[in-house]
C-alpha cells in the first residue's frame, strides 16, 4: 500500500476506465516499453539515494513508489489524479536511483515521457506551469541571445549598485513569484562577453579537432566559463570549432513537457555538428551532455542512425581530457576545495573520477571529500522554478554539507548547480566560491604563465577567447 493515493488495489477491485484515466494511455504505450516497469523488483535500495524521499520519508516520493504510481495509471488501477500528479511532478529526474538500482532500471525513460504526457496529454491543470513560467521556459531560456537581452536591465542595475539596494529594500518582493525567484538566482556581477570565435587554433601541435557545444543559459550567464573551457582545450592541443548553427540541446523544453520543440532542436543540432569532421563534440554542462547523449533514444527510429553517429562523438569535457591525456598545469592554486557531483554527470553519464583527476592535477589544491556528494542540490534544470519549496530544502541541505568540509571553494560541472549553490551560499553569507572545474584549471594554466612566461605561439587567438571572460 502506498499511502495517500491508495495504490495497492487487488485484482478484484474496480478498475479505472480509459476515459477516466485523465491521461492519454495510448500515447504512453507508444513511448514506454511496459517491460521497463517490470524490471523494478521493489527492493527499495533506491530510496536511500532519492533526494525527495530523504526529505519527506513518503514512499510516494521515492523511485519505487513513483514507478508503482505510473504503472498503476497505465494498468488502469489508478487515475492521474492531482495527488498522483503531485508526487510525479516532485521528482527531480536526477537519476540517482539508476546508479543505486541493482536491476538496472532505466527510471529516466519512465518518468520523462510520463511527465511529457502529464503536461500535454492529460486532463486537469494541477502542477502545470503558469503562462509566465511557460513563456520563460519555452521562449527565453532556450535562446542565449534572448537571455542576454532579458538580463540587460539586471546587469545595469548591478553595475549602478541599485540591484542590491532594491533587494535590501524589499522591492523585489513586488515582482510576481516566478520573476522574484529568477531575480534571487542571479549571480553577483553578471558576466558579459563576446561570442567565441568560430575556430580557435591549438596551442602547440594539434592533438585533436573538437566541436564545442555552448548551449543557451550557460552561454548567456557564464561566458567566462565557456572561454575558460576553450582555453583549456587549446592548452591541450585541441583545435576548437564553435558551429554557428547549434541551438539549445532541448532539455528545457523536453523536461517541461514540450516534446515537439525539443526534438526539433535535436534535429538542428544534428545538422550543425558533422560527427565525421571532429574527434569529439565537447560539452561542459552536465545537463546538456546527458540530453545530447540521449538523442538516439528520443528521436524516431528513422532518424536513429544519424543520432547514433552524433551521440558516439559527444563527450563531457572532463572525460575527454582524461582520455586525451591532460597537460598538467604549472601554476599553483593554494586552495581548500570540495567537489559536488552534478546529477546528470555522475548518474546521467556515470562520470565521477575524471573531474576529480583534473582538479587533483592542480598544484596547491587540497581536494576534500563532500558528504552526500551525489545527492541533488535541488537545481535539477528548471526545478528550482517549478518546485521552489523542495528545491530550497535540497539546496540548504547541500550547502550545509559543503560548509561542513571547511572548503573555501566548491567545484561542480553543471551551470544549474553553480547557480543554485551560489544563490544559497550568498544568502547565508558563507563566503564560499562556486566554480566550474574548467575555471580552476584555466586559472592554474594562467598562473603558470605568470611565473614562467606564456609558451604559446598562438597568443592572439587565446586573447580573443579571453575577451569573453
Amino acid at each position: 500500500m502506498v499511502g495517500d493515493v491508495g495504490i495497492g488495489a487487488s485484482a478484484g477491485e474496480q478498475r479505472v476506465s480509459r476515459s477516466e484515466a485523465r491521461v492519454d494511455l495510448d500515447w504512453l504505450a507508444e513511448r514506454i516499453d511496459y517491460r521497463r516497469f517490470q524490471e523494478c523488483v521493489h527492493c527499495g535500495l533506491c530510496t536511500a539515494s532519492c533526494p525527495t524521499y530523504l526529505e519527506t520519508g513518503d514512499e510516494n516520493d521515492s523511485p519505487r513508489g513513483r514507478i508503482y504510481l505510473m504503472r498503476s495509471v497505465v494498468d488502469g488501477r489508478l487515475a492521474l489524479s492531482d495527488p498522483v500528479r503531485t508526487h510525479l511532478d516532485r521528482c527531480l529526474d536526477c537519476r540517482a536511483c539508476e546508479s543505486a538500482c541493482p536491476s538496472g532500471v532505466q527510471y529516466g525513460r519512465l518518468i520523462e515521457p510520463f511527465k511529457v504526457a502529464m503536461q500535454t496529454r492529460s486532463e486537469g491543470k494541477s502542477g502545470r506551469p503558469s503562462w509566465l513560467l511557460r513563456l520563460i521556459l519555452h521562449h527565453v531560456f532556450p535562446y542565449a541571445g534572448r537571455v542576454r537581452v532579458a538580463l540587460a536591465p539586471a546587469r545595469l542595475l548591478q553595475r549602478l549598485g541599485l540591484f542590491e539596494r532594491a533587494e535590501a529594500a524589499g522591492l523585489l518582493n513586488l515582482l510576481p513569484g516566478t520573476l522574484r525567484r529568477l531575480a534571487a538566482m542571479l549571480p553577483d556581477g553578471l558576466q558579459t562577453g563576446e561570442r567565441l570565435p568560430e575556430v580557435l587554433p591549438p596551442i602547440g601541435p594539434r592533438r585533436a579537432r573538437v566541436a564545442f557545444f555552448t548551449g543557451c543559459v550557460a552561454d548567456a550567464m557564464y561566458p567566462a566559463t565557456h572561454a575558460a573551457t576553450a582555453r583549456v582545450l587549446q592548452r591541450n592541443g585541441c583545435e576548437v570549432v564553435v558551429p554557428r548553427g547549434q541551438v539549445c540541446c532541448g532539455a528545457i523544453h523536453y523536461h517541461s513537457g514540450a516534446e515537439a520543440p525539443a526534438l526539433q532542436m535535436a534535429r538542428r543540432n544534428l545538422a550543425a555538428f558533422d560527427p565525421e569532421a571532429f574527434d569529439a563534440i565537447i560539452v561542459n554542462a552536465a545537463g546538456c551532455g546527458a540530453m545530447l547523449k540521449d538523442y538516439d533514444h528520443l528521436l524516431p527510429a528513422s532518424e536513429r542512425p544519424a543520432a547514433e553517429r552524433f551521440v558516439a562523438k559527444v563527450k563531457d569535457v572532463h572525460e575527454f581530457l582524461i582520455e586525451l591525456g591532460p597537460v598538467p598545469p604549472a601554476g599553483r592554486l593554494p586552495l581548500r576545495l570540495t567537489y559536488h557531483d552534478a546529477c546528470h554527470l555522475c548518474h546521467g553519464q556515470q562520470i565521477r573520477t575524471a573531474p576529480r583527476q583534473l582538479l587533483g592535477m592542480i598544484p596547491g589544491v587540497e581536494l576534500v571529500p563532500l558528504e552526500e556528494t551525489e545527492i541533488c542540490c535541488g537545481a535539477a534544470g528548471t526545478y528550482n522554478l517549478t518546485q521552489p519549496d523542495m528545491s530550497r530544502r535540497l539546496g540548504e541541505r547541500k550547502v550545509d554539507r559543503i560548509v561542513e568540509t571547511g572548503a573555501a571553494c566548491v567545484a561542480t560541472g553543471n551551470v544549474g548547480c553553480i547557480i543554485q549553490i551560489d544563490k544559497i551560499a550568498r544568502q547565508r553569507g558563507c563566503g564560499i566560491e562556486v566554480v566550474h572545474p574548467m575555471d580552476l584549471l584555466d586559472r592554474a594554466y594562467r598562473a603558470g604563465d605568470a611565473v614562467a612566461g606564456p609558451a604559446r605561439p598562438l597568443a592572439q587567438a587565446e586573447e580573443l577567447v579571453g575577451s569573453a571572460g
